[in-house]
């Protein structure tokens, strides 16, 4: 199985006939049923989060030194953290993403979505760029309460270290993306050595700046670009299934409608530990030290836990229990943020488009990394038309706000 390329049917197979499979191209050990992943992210003692951040494709010796003479450094603090330090880091950041301060944001999310909806004057446009792209990035900076950030600049840096840590690029991309990952570290750096305020950057004040900077570098990168990916995978997963877009206007199914989306559709849809000893897992013997990939996306669409698991559906008793957002210690921070920002973009963009449709039924470019699954483009129909209707207007999609032609195949970064 191409670990950076595979669908439901790939996690359907893995699942019955090898839930617990070595890949030999990687040395991975493949955990793809949903009670052996659970178990794994519950018990830390014997599973540790150590390589959760570490790059899939091994950064080539002149690349590193690169990335050291640039100060670059990622020690634990969160994802990779399963020290006795974890805790401390872990509530610095929570301070900022309670509930009531995530649920006092609904107002802004919402103002943003409407601001990006008014501008699509059809009749195709691409919803990525003008609404899903920067929208989570300008959400997390205020809930963090980081200010005079360029955001086009943020995108940049997340997109090219994602692709660095989780692609699989040839030496010559390396050297081409260790160089916006430095001036992110530089930039952070930076911002956490002056901080005064009460924002992210000054609660770290009292966390050695190699330590702050780490923990900032991850989570401003996976607390906007995963959402992106959400929104991404929300819009196309819900108009490809017949009437599920006409019944976001009742009471609560854009909340169901995401926890479904999270749960068959998880932007994070692989994620890493290490066998701290010898264990078995579902009878199959692995050895102290192995590396685990643990398929967060066939998870979802286990049978033995979700019934009809292929399909979307609102009424769904057992939606969350997903696992979508890890589980124990390492649960995402950033969950209730998350559900929240699609939820109402979802509902906003219903209520501005009630007949949406995709543009066309080919499938979208994929972002093809080894932890990160979504959609390039959501190219829809403003006007409601269905894929090979008339268009009324005969302009192309890049000459509409928002809209731009798409690209065909997938975009596996680095290949």
């Amino acid at each position: 199985m191409d670990l950076f390329q595979h669908g439901p049917d790939d996690l359907r197979s893995l699942r019955a006939e090898a839930p617990v499979h070595r890949d030999e191209g990687t040395g991975l050990w493949l955990v793809s049923r949903y009670r052996d992943v659970r178990a794994i992210l519950a018990d830390p003692r014997r599973f540790h989060p150590d390589n959760a951040l570490t790059a899939v494709t091994p950064i080539a010796p002149p690349v590193l030194r690169s990335l050291a003479r640039a100060g670059f450094s990622l020690p634990p603090t969160l994802a990779n953290n399963g020290t006795a330090t974890h805790a401390g880091l872990r509530r610095l950041v929570a301070a900022f993403l309670t509930p009531a301060r995530v649920a006092g944001m609904r107002p802004r999310i919402a103002e943003l979505a409407r601001d990006r909806l008014a501008g699509l004057t059809g009749p195709v446009a691409d919803l990525h760029p003008a609404l899903a792209r920067d929208l989570p990035a300008v959400v997390l900076l205020e809930v963090l309460g980081i200010r005079d950030v360029d955001v086009a600049a943020l995108k940049a840096w997340s997109t090219a270290s994602l692709e660095l840590f989780w692609g699989n690029p040839s030496p010559a991309r390396q050297r081409a993306l260790a160089e916006p990952a430095a001036a992110f570290h530089r930039w952070l750096t930076g911002r956490i050595r002056a901080a005064r305020g009460d924002d992210l950057f000054g609660a770290l004040r009292d966390v050695p700046v190699r330590e702050a900077a780490g923990l900032c570098y991850f989570l401003l990168i996976a607390g906007q670009e995963t959402t992106t990916q959400l929104l991404c995978a929300m819009f196309h997963a819900v108009l490809r299934q017949g009437d599920l877009w006409s019944r976001l206007g009742e009471p609560g199914v854009p909340e169901r409608v995401v926890e479904e989306v999270l749960r068959r559709d998880p932007p994070v849809n692989t994620w890493r530990r290490v066998a701290a000893e010898p264990v078995t897992i579902s009878g199959v013997a692995v050895p102290a030290g192995a590396h685990l990939l643990l398929m967060l996306a066939g998870t979802g669409s286990d049978p033995e836990v979700f019934a009809e698991p292929e399909r979307l559906c609102p009424a769904r008793a057992n939606s969350r229990q997903h696992l979508a957002f890890g589980f124990g210690r390492h649960f995402c921070l950033g969950a209730g943020l998350a559900r929240l920002e699609a939820a109402v973009v979802l509902r906003e963009t219903f209520e501005r488009f009630p007949v949406l449709r995709l543009a066309d039924d080919a499938e979208p470019p994929m972002l093809g990394l080894l932890s990160f699954r979504a959609p390039l483009s959501v190219r829809v129909r403003l006007d409601g038309r269905g894929p090979g209707e008339p268009v009324p207007d005969a302009r192309g999609a890049g000459d509409v706000p928002g809209g731009g032609a798409a690209r065909r195949g997938v975009a596996r970064a680095g290949r």
